[in-house]
């Protein structure tokens, strides 16, 4: 018969996963942070569909009110669009939380996700659209912003830390 694990290691356990919900709040809050005030300079200083070069031939910064999901697709009601950032993080939560358990990585992308769906969310529940402004105008099509880096840098190091998992089993 198993014996049953000893107090000691259920409260290291419990401080683990503690630390780890810390961390991945951190960076969540981090990424949330940094998304809303890039994007109150820009709201401040820019009209709606205003563009100045940031770097030439590369980089401008353009303010869109954007209503849709991502990349334009998904339609434009913002409560649906609301509730599927949601089941997408719940998702993401349940595909990579042993990834998280075990990663540095991991937890590092979920909390980069989380904070910019968070971000999105609230501007979407704020204004009904999201603000983009960040346009490399020759080098890709779309329009971001900083919660739209975050999330695509945190799917990147999910990726990543689940390929490394997999590569050690």
């Amino acid at each position: 018969m198993p014996s049953s694990p000893s107090p000691e290691s259920c409260i290291k356990l419990s401080r683990n996963r503690n630390s780890n919900v810390i961390l991945i709040a951190f960076f969540a809050f981090v990424a949330f942070i940094l998304d809303q005030w890039s994007k109150g300079i820009i709201t401040k200083n820019f009209l709606p569909g205003e563009s100045k070069l940031a770097i030439n031939g590369l980089l401008r910064w353009t303010y869109e009110q954007n209503t849709h999901g991502a990349f334009g697709l998904f339609g434009s009601n913002a409560f649906m669009l609301v509730g599927m950032a949601l089941v997408v993080l719940i998702i993401f939560w349940f595909a990579f939380r042993d990834a998280a358990h075990h990663s540095l990585l991991a937890r590092i992308g979920f909390g980069l996700i989380v904070g910019g769906a968070i971000g999105n969310i609230v501007d979407r529940v704020e204004h009904g659209s999201v603000v983009d402004f960040i346009d490399f105008y020759h080098i890709w099509p779309n329009i971001f912003n900083v919660a739209d880096s975050c999330i695509t840098v945190g799917v990147a190091l999910l990726l990543i830390a689940s390929l490394a998992t997999h590569r050690r089993s």
